[in-house]
C-alpha cells in the first residue's frame, strides 16, 4: 500500500479524521517542545539570580536559607497561578527549583529524626527538596544538639499531632538547647500497610506504637491488630519488613521507596485529617514577613495568679495565642513550662512590648524564635 493512502477496508471520512487528529497532536507536541526550551532557560536564568544572591548573602554574612523570602515566593506564585495546575502542585514545583538553587550557592545541611524514611524524613523533603543535604539522627536531642554545635544549618522536628497532641522530647529539648526556630511544616500523616507480599500472608506486621494507635480501626477490622510488633519508629519498621518474609510495616510512601517495599493498603489511618506540625530549627529567627508568629517558652511566678496575668497581657494587647502546651518544669515539684504561640513578630513594637510586659509575671522567659506560619499542609 502507498505511503499516505488510506487502508482498503477504511472510509475516506474516517481516514481524514485520523489525519486531522494525528496533525493536531503533532502540532501540540511541536508546542509542548518549545515550551520546555524557554521554560529550562527561565530556570537557569533563574538559578543565575539565585547564584548571585548567594554571593550577596556570603558577603555580608546572611545564612543562605531565608524563611521570610521563601514564604513571599510561594504567596506570590500562588497568587499568580490561573490554573490548570494546582496551588499544591505550582508549590512543590516552585519548592524543588529553590531546592537546586542551593546546590549552587552552598546547599544547607538539615538534620532530622531517622532513620531515612521516617515522616520527619518526609516532612524535610517536602519542605527543602530533593537537592539539600540531609542528615538522619537517632533522637530528638541530637537534632538540637547538631545545631548548636554548627554541624548542620537547619534541623526539623515533630511537635504537635492533631491525634496525638504535644511531642515532649522536642517540647523538653527547647528548654535545655539554645536554638531558634526560624519555619514550620504541616505534613499530613498518610499512614500506608508496606510489604512484599499479598495482604493474606501477612504475619507480622511493624510499626511505633503511635502508628498502630492511628491505625487501630483499620487494623481491627483487618485482623491484623494480633499481628503487631513495636519498633522504635516507622522508617525501622520498614526496615525489618524488607528483610523478613511475610512481614509488613505501618510507614510513610517515603519509608517504600527507601526499602523497597510495595504499598499494599493504601491510607490505612483512622482520622483522614491527621497532620503532624514540625519546626525547624537553625540559630537565628526569621526577618518578619508581616504575616508571622512568635514562640514562647516561660515558667509563670510562684504566685497566685501569674498564669493568668501572663495570658491576660495578650488579651490586652489584643494578641491572638494559637497554640499553648504545658510540661513538667523538672526544677520544682508541681511546677510547669509553658510553650506557646502568639500572633506577630517579636522585632515589632506591640509584641515585643507585650512580651516585656508579660516577663514581668514569669520567672523565667524565653523568646523560641519568630517566623512566618506554614499555610497549606503537604
Amino acid at each position: 500500500m502507498a505511503v499516505g493512502t488510506a487502508h482498503p477496508t477504511m472510509k475516506q471520512s474516517e481516514y481524514l479524521v485520523l489525519s486531522t487528529s494525528d496533525s493536531q497532536l503533532e502540532s501540540c507536541r511541536q508546542r509542548i517542545d518549545e515550551i520546555d526550551t524557554d521554560i529550562v532557560r527561565l530556570i537557569n536564568e533563574r538559578a543565575e539570580m539565585a547564584v548571585k544572591i548567594g554571593k550577596l548573602k556570603r558577603a555580608s554574612g546572611d545564612a543562605t536559607y531565608a524563611p521570610a523570602r521563601e514564604r513571599q515566593v510561594l504567596d506570590k506564585v500562588v497568587a499568580a497561578n490561573n490554573g490548570p495546575l494546582s496551588d499544591r502542585t505550582v508549590t512543590a514545583i516552585y519548592r524543588e527549583l529553590m531546592s537546586g538553587s542551593f546546590t549552587l550557592e552552598r546547599p544547607p545541611r538539615i538534620a532530622y529524626l531517622g532513620p531515612p524514611g521516617s515522616y520527619s524524613h518526609l516532612a524535610a523533603k517536602r519542605k527543602f527538596g530533593a537537592s539539600v543535604e540531609y542528615e538522619p539522627l537517632g533522637q530528638i536531642s541530637a537534632v538540637f544538639d547538631e545545631i548548636e554545635r554548627e554541624h548542620v544549618d537547619l534541623g526539623i522536628v515533630p511537635v504537635e499531632n492533631t491525634v496525638g497532641g504535644g511531642v515532649i522530647d522536642t517540647l523538653d529539648a527547647f528548654h535545655e538547647r539554645d536554638v531558634k526556630i526560624c519555619a514550620e511544616v504541616n505534613l499530613s500523616v498518610q499512614h500506608h500497610l508496606l510489604a512484599n507480599c499479598p495482604l493474606e500472608k501477612v504475619e507480622r506486621v511493624y510499626s511505633k506504637p503511635e502508628g498502630f494507635m492511628q491505625c487501630q480501626k483499620w487494623l481491627t477490622e483487618t485482623g491484623l491488630m494480633s499481628k503487631t510488633i513495636s519498633a522504635a519508629s516507622t522508617s525501622k519498621a520498614a526496615e525489618q519488613a524488607s528483610q523478613e518474609e511475610g512481614a509488613a510495616a505501618i510507614g510513610s510512601e517515603l519509608a517504600a521507596e527507601v526499602y523497597g517495599l510495595l504499598k499494599i493498603c493504601d491510607r490505612i489511618e483512622d482520622d483522614p485529617g491527621n497532620v503532624t506540625r514540625f519546626l525547624v530549627i537553625g540559630r537565628e529567627h526569621a526577618k518578619p514577613t508581616g504575616h508571622d508568629k512568635t514562640a514562647l517558652l516561660f515558667i509563670a511566678s510562684d504566685k497566685p495568679g501569674s498564669l493568668v496575668e501572663v495570658l491576660d497581657v495578650f488579651r490586652q494587647a489584643k494578641i491572638n495565642m494559637t497554640y499553648i502546651e504545658s510540661r513538667p518544669s523538672r526544677q520544682k515539684q508541681f511546677e510547669y513550662r509553658f510553650f506557646v504561640d502568639i500572633e506577630g513578630h517579636i522585632e515589632t513594637p506591640e509584641i515585643s512590648e507585650a512580651v516585656q510586659k508579660a516577663g514581668a509575671h514569669c520567672s523565667s522567659l524565653k523568646i523560641l524564635g519568630s517566623f512566618p506560619p506554614a499555610t497549606e499542609v503537604v
